[in-house]
């Protein structure tokens, strides 16, 4: 029991860190109907971003964090600007936004690249230990590292905002009529461009938060660290349903308790056959994901 208590603490933070993650790739599919592939280049900005706050810059972690966020979340509009809007306004094909994320997102990390062998001389570099206390709290066998609960924590508050503001505000009510049909939305005066950019900002904000969080887990940053979540973050927006924003926290979750277990019973190469097995058979079995809704309830 003490073993199985310890791996779900370890996969409740993973899952957090991937849930935030996912989230940034379903808002931006609910409201632009296309996957943003240049989210994971984003990801990995958060965690580039603080790590330069609080390495180059010497600023605390609580001031470092929500910079960070925003940081990214600037990026993502700056994706969106020069990525998508020009395609959108030609009438473009979505196969053509999603190619054109490719291309951003390979641009965004061969330019970090450039900033990494500036700043470290190297593609390598690593958060100062101690910006949070690594002293585990042993209750009985369990040895649960602080930096897993603040990542829960934190994760979980910011889940339930965006949950509030998509459901409870003024631009989250905007958010779901252009979702619904851009069109409409505009004739209604929505400023469809602007719920654009609110998107791209909250979505970029997500993924930064996930970075750097992740970057405080593991410690280690460097430009390819977001390759290591893109496909889990497609994963958990498959199983939980595209588009859902409870769906994608669920997938999340599924994917790292999915990870984590089974790489405790079986080792390590036999998570990711696990994941993408159940992955197979759910979409043979429901293609629109646990949470998703078939094309004909959701019109």
């Amino acid at each position: 029991m003490d073993t199985f208590l310890q791996q779900l603490i370890n996969a409740l933070s993973l899952g957090a860190i991937y849930g935030l993650f996912a989230l940034g790739y379903a808002l931006v599919f609910s409201v632009l109907g296309v996957l943003n592939l240049a989210h994971s280049a984003i990801f990995m900005s958060g965690a580039f971003f603080g790590l330069v706050f609080i390495d180059k810059l010497q600023l605390p972690l609580i001031l470092a964090f929500p910079l960070a966020m925003v940081s990214a979340g600037l990026l993502s509009v700056v994706l969106e600007i020069v990525a998508f809007r020009p395609l959108r306004r030609r009438g473009a094909a979505r196969i053509s936004q999603l190619i054109s994320s490719i291309g951003a997102s390979i641009l965004l990390v061969s330019l970090t690249q450039l900033f990494f062998q500036s700043l470290y001389g190297g593609t390598d570099a690593y958060f100062p230990r101690g910006l949070v206390p690594d002293e585990p709290f042993i209750i009985g066998e369990l040895r649960i590292v602080p930096i897993r609960v603040v990542i829960l924590a934190v994760a979980l508050a910011m889940m339930v905002v965006l949950q509030a503001v998509v459901s409870r505000t003024q631009i989250g009510q905007q958010m779901r009529a252009v979702a619904f049909d851009q069109r409409v939305a505009a004739l209604l005066g929505i400023n469809v461009g602007g719920v654009f950019v609110v998107t791209f900002f909250i979505a970029g904000a997500l993924g930064g938060a996930a970075g750097m969080l992740y970057g405080l887990v593991f410690l280690n940053v460097s430009p390819f660290i977001g390759a290591d979540v893109a496909l889990v973050g497609l994963t958990a927006i498959v199983l939980g349903g595209l588009g859902s924003i409870n769906g994608a926290v669920l997938g999340g979750l599924m994917v790292a308790g999915l990870q984590t277990f089974s790489t405790a019973l079986g080792g390590s190469s036999y998570r990711n056959i696990v994941v993408f097995g159940l992955l197979f058979l759910l979409l043979l079995i429901r293609p629109q994901g646990l949470l998703g809704q078939t094309e004909s309830t959701r019109a």
